[in-house]
């Protein structure tokens, strides 16, 4: 084994303290340790509930049996910045593995070299990326050709839809373009004798659950950047449609006021008193995960799935959605990245591994023969988020150099939107691009 190489940080740590300068890579997945001799590997992730962090385990068990040399200490519940603080420390007690449930933060990870380059890797080991990964993940685990993470299982937004509801309505299945959503939503809303809301058929405020405003804007399949890396949310024609939209889902129900005074009523996401549990949503934006959650809870109503619409003049897109998930990668700072790249390689690419550790949490798996294979689970719910995954339609954000501050960006603006403080809607596009443009700048500088 070679000695450690010196890692060097820059005196300025820009934005979350992740820039690295002065030091080439200390490894190139080549000569540094050599992975089939006895090993210790620290792997900190973020998975918290009981379920999850039972199937973790399992997984690292199983991982244990196939590299009876390599003993993996995990740690669990650690949010990225606590990941970060450890890597820019360094020493002994760092992660040699780290996940993360933010996708945003890739670029920052790639471009800093606080995560490793997995290419070589990759090539030693024989994985052809581009035959195990769907596209949009690869896009979501690397920067400028920096492929410093892989994808760990995915997350895919859709639709639920109380049946129950749709059949008092009157009206036969989910809505497939955003007209009938506004329709649609407009038939289900239910209001009291005193004129307050009682149930809305789809609560579109962008501070509600899942709510956040890419996650909807992806069903126009928008363009962020230019090729340049420069905003261009201003020169999208989709911008303005989306918040148009947007505004008009709101106000067949009643307005900005009346839904935002209504979703301050609703429970915690997770608890029993949510809005869709409660049935005072009958349509809600969110991840296969909550499929899980309802059928745990034993709703007392009849629910399905379904794709989110799509825009009027995009009809062939229906069945696309927003993507994202966890990542998984290597510390710059460990000593045995070879062993690590071979945890790291069978909690991502090993089929079955990811089959059943996609089944043990029900997230979406991560690869195209796992999205594929017949042993996950065959619940219909379930089902309509993995072909969601599975549509070349579906999108993820792009990453960015400062760990997604953009998205910050457009979410205050989008806020703002919603609740008529933007009068002149094109020129704030304008100004939004020109501060994604500064923050970026800045982050690089």
């Amino acid at each position: 084994m070679r000695p450690r190489m010196r890692i060097c940080l820059s005196a300025a740590l820009a934005g979350a303290g992740l820039i690295l300068s002065g030091c080439a890579n200390p490894s190139v997945g080549s000569d540094r340790d050599d992975p089939t001799q006895p090993v210790t590997l620290k792997f900190w992730h973020g998975w918290s509930n009981t379920a999850e962090v039972k199937a973790i385990d399992d997984s690292i068990a199983r991982f244990e049996k196939l590299h009876p040399n390599i003993t993996v200490e995990t740690v669990g519940n650690v949010s990225d910045a606590t990941v970060n603080q450890a890597l820019r420390a360094g020493g002994d007690d760092a992660p040699d593995v780290v996940s993360s449930f933010t996708t945003n933060n890739v670029g920052q990870y790639c471009s800093s070299g606080m995560w490793v380059n997995l290419d070589p890797f990759m090539k030693k080991t024989g994985v052809e990326k581009a035959k195990v990964f769907p596209k949009t993940f690869l896009d979501y685990t690397q920067y400028q050709g920096n492929q410093c993470a892989l994808p760990l299982l995915a997350d895919s937004y859709g639709l639920y839809y109380n049946k129950d509801a749709f059949k008092e309505a009157g009206i036969e299945r989910p809505p497939r373009t955003m007209s009938e959503f506004k329709r649609d939503a407009a038939k289900l809303t239910k209001r009291k004798p005193n004129g307050s809301l009682e149930r809305a058929g789809f609560v579109p405020n962008f501070r509600l659950y899942q709510n956040s405003p890419d996650r909807l804007f992806a069903q126009w399949g928008p363009t962020y950047f230019d090729s340049k890396g420069k905003a261009r949310l201003s020169k999208d024609p989709s911008s303005k449609q989306f918040f148009a939209t947007q505004r008009e889902l709101m106000d067949v129900q009643g307005g900005y006021a009346a839904l935002e005074k209504f979703r301050t009523s609703f429970g915690d996401e997770m608890s029993s008193q949510s809005s869709f549990m409660t049935q005072k949503a009958a349509m809600h934006l969110d991840g296969e995960w909550r499929g899980l959650m309802l059928k745990d809870a034993k709703a007392k109503f009849d629910w399905g799935t379904a794709p989110l619409p799509v825009p009027d003049d995009q009809p062939e897109t229906y069945g696309r959605g927003f993507l994202t998930g966890t990542v998984a990668g290597i510390a710059h700072s460990s000593k045995h990245q070879n062993a690590a790249w071979e945890l790291v390689r069978f909690l991502t690419v090993d089929t079955d591994q990811v089959v059943r550790f996609a089944n043990a949490i029900r997230n979406v798996p991560s690869t195209i023969e796992a999205l594929n294979s017949p042993k996950l689970d065959a619940d219909p719910s379930f089902r309509t988020f993995l072909d969601i995954a599975r549509n070349p339609r579906s999108t993820a954000l792009p990453p960015s150099v400062n760990g997604g501050q953009y998205v910050v960006s457009l979410q205050d603006f989008s806020y703002s939107v919603e609740a008529g403080k933007v009068p002149d809607l094109d020129k704030g596009l304008r100004e939004l691009d020109a501060q994604i443009d500064a923050d970026n700048l800045q982050s690089v500088n």
